[in-house]
């Protein structure tokens, strides 16, 4: 077990080393798969020398791990949909600017925007021609039309349109989201313009939505308000799409988001309860092997109920080695179960390494694992209900530990009274989920009695209230703070030190975590001295213009905006988190910049613009000068022209015809994002 424990996970970093190599430098196939079974030859003759020598050879375990990470690459590139034959992007680039008959069927149902509703779809054919691939479908908001269902068909003539790149500095990068998820275009169509195609064929995703349309309507008929329906969709049926903007905030804010999302946390609790449920079956003859089998098809029929979405395919696939470890009656190695369930995980979809959800569940495990038995021995309280909350609360602190780096990264904030909701929480969230399965089931048969559906509700509630009584204690909500990935590995690098110390407490340990001390401090150093670079920005905001200008670790603000909207707006909140500024002033547009020796000349809607004191190399046009821009160009002869946000696209449109007659690059916020001269 011993040479397997260590064996596994060294194989597991191989394939994510992999992983990473095919997902960021795409190579043909064949090439790739001549190489992997090449190593493959060379490893069975390796085993074959080796077999006549008593002495391990380190050569067969390179060639292991060498051969491991080519699997790596050959799963990317072969689950990269994109590399397929008839993918519809071969299709489409041939002629994509003209409109296309395009077929397909729905697969997803996504959380609804502002304007529209917005659903994952499968192409079917494009023109006649059979295809493949998935693609965003974006459709009109309309309140008489209902909304398309998971296997819906339909047909549709229009045109792929480019997912839109992010338009600020440090904004979330939704088109590199859907690029991991295999989506690289999107359609926007209206009702009129979609036309459904019968169809009485059923994918495995088609029935799990048909269920939870049953199991939804059964529950509509009784007094459930509309926050505990969308609960229960997102605790039992993995559906998220329905809950509103406050309670996500609520749970976001009070470090309880992952109860929203189905983890590792409930599948475990489902797992605890069915395995205790199903106990009796293990006295019968095989009554071992058939109660493992029981509860894999359960936990698998779970998955499937809730749609197969990332998170619960993760925590289900995690659980299902776990109970298959468990029922073997061997002593198992927790590292090993874990890592077997990660490695089969990455050889069946390659992209959950970007998860963030995959990411937190097994940083969080690894970490409760690691630390929570060093936490436990801290204390050993006499009464078993205090004991009972001080096992609750070291394996919350021990989570935190493992996802403080990765959460602090991706949302930039840190809920202070994150152990006060999962004290509160993870104890019922037992009851919670048990008793759902029950409502669940008892309303299916419409043997579900009215108190116990009003019980249920009030729990709910009730959890409600006192998340956001927690997220309502701001003192303790740190916002806004910059971390970013040389800040997450020096962190987890430290962790490990310690906890190698903490386990050893060898004269090599304390000097391993001397040695990482010293390296942060200088990537800290060196981080700091990059970010010092100097800026000048202007940001891309719709009807609005912002210009910054950044200097060292202060940002100074130029815009029509109320000063204390400005402070919270979105882009400028997302940009001062990731670079780093300390303070921001804020002042009114001015008609000139200079910075670097370049001069700009802005020119607002009165269209004024003489000058003969100096020629700017850059002109910024802002809301909707009525110029002759030719004339313009003739006269102060620049080096650029900037077009933001708070022009009219007609005007923009005119002004792009022009410059490219006149041979000067033209800047448009609205398709290149924000201008940013770095100096």
């Amino acid at each position: 077990m011993q040479l397997l424990n260590f064996t596994i996970i060294k194989l597991t970093v191989c394939l994510i080393i992999g992983i990473l190599l095919g997902y960021f430098f795409n190579a043909n196939f064949i090439y790739i798969l001549s190489i992997c079974i090449g190593f493959l030859l060379l490893l069975v003759f390796d085993l074959i020398i080796s077999k006549n020598t008593r002495k391990k050879q380190s050569w067969v375990a390179i060639t292991i791990y060498l051969a491991t990470i080519c699997v790596g690459f050959l799963t990317t590139t072969t689950h990269n949909e994109s590399n397929f034959k008839n993918h519809y992007t071969k299709l489409y680039l041939k002629h994509n600017d003209s409109t296309q008959l395009i077929n397909f069927r729905v697969r997803e149902v996504l959380k609804p925007g502002n304007f529209h509703n917005k659903y994952v779809i499968d192409i079917l054919n494009i023109d006649s021609t059979k295809a493949s691939g998935r693609s965003l479908l974006n459709i009109v908001k309309d309140s008489t039309t209902p909304l398309l269902k998971v296997d819906d068909i339909l047909i549709t003539k229009t045109q792929f349109k480019e997912l839109i790149p992010p338009l600020n500095p440090h904004q979330f990068d939704y088109k590199a989201y859907l690029k991991k998820q295999h989506i690289y275009h999107q359609l926007f169509v209206s009702n009129t313009e979609l036309h459904t195609l019968n169809n009485d064929k059923h994918s495995l995703f088609g029935y799990a939505s048909l269920l939870r349309e049953t199991i939804n309507e059964k529950l509509q008929t009784y007094d459930f308000k509309p926050e505990e329906l969308s609960i229960i969709n997102a605790l039992l049926l993995g559906q998220r799409q329905d809950i509103s903007k406050e309670i996500y905030d609520s749970y976001t804010q009070a470090g309880a988001i992952h109860i929203l999302a189905v983890s590792g946390l409930h599948v475990g609790i489902i797992l605890l309860l069915l395995n205790i449920l199903f106990k009796p079956i293990e006295y019968f003859k095989h009554g071992l092997f058939f109660k493992t089998l029981l509860l894999i098809l359960i936990l698998w029929s779970f998955a499937v109920i809730a749609g197969l979405s990332a998170s619960v395919v993760r925590a289900v696939s995690m659980f299902t080695v776990v109970a298959i470890a468990l029922n073997l009656k061997r002593p198992t190695n927790v590292y090993n179960t874990l890592t077997i369930s990660m490695f089969i995980l990455l050889l069946w979809k390659p992209t959950f390494i970007f998860d963030v959800g995959f990411q937190l569940s097994y940083l969080a495990v690894f970490a409760i694992v690691a630390i929570q038995p060093m936490l436990d021995t801290l204390w050993k309280p006499k009464y078993k209900l205090v004991k009972f909350f001080w096992n609750i609360f070291t394996v919350t602190l021990a989570a935190q530990f493992g996802i403080i780096p990765i959460s602090l990264y991706y949302f930039h904030q840190f809920p202070g009274l994150f152990f006060i909701s999962n004290l509160a929480i993870i104890p019922f969230l037992g009851v919670i989920l048990g008793l759902g399965i029950v409502v669940i089931g008892l309303s299916l048969v419409n043997l579900l009695p009215s108190f116990l559906a009003s019980l249920y509700g009030a729990i709910i509630t009730k959890m409600n209230q006192l998340v956001g009584w927690v997220a309502a204690q701001e003192s303790f909500l740190f916002k806004n703070i910059s971390f970013d990935f040389s800040h997450v590995l020096i962190s987890y690098t430290i962790i490990i030190g310690f906890l190698i110390y903490l386990k050893t407490k060898t004269f090599k340990s304390v000097a391993f975590v001397l040695v990482i001390v010293i390296i942060s401090q200088g990537v800290l150093i060196f981080s700091k001295k990059e970010m010092a670079e100097n800026s000048f920005i202007v940001f891309h905001k719709s009807r609005h213009s912002i210009i910054g200008h950044k200097t060292n670790q202060k940002l100074h603000l130029y815009s029509n905006i109320n000063d204390s909207i400005l402070q919270h707006d979105k882009t400028i909140t997302n940009y001062k988190v990731g670079a780093h500024i300390d303070t921001v002033t804020v002042d009114s547009i001015k008609n000139i910049y200079a910075f670097n020796h370049h001069k700009l000349l802005v020119i607002d809607s009165l269209g004024l613009y003489k000058t003969t004191t100096f020629k700017p190399s850059i002109i910024l046009l802002q809301h909707s000068p009525k110029i002759n821009l030719e004339r313009l160009i003739e006269r102060l002869q620049p080096e650029l022209i900037i077009s933001d946000g708070s022009n009219y696209k007609s005007y923009q449109e005119r002004w792009k015809i022009t410059c490219k007659e006149k041979n000067i690059p033209f800047h448009r916020t609205s398709k290149k994002g924000a201008f940013i001269y770095s100096y």
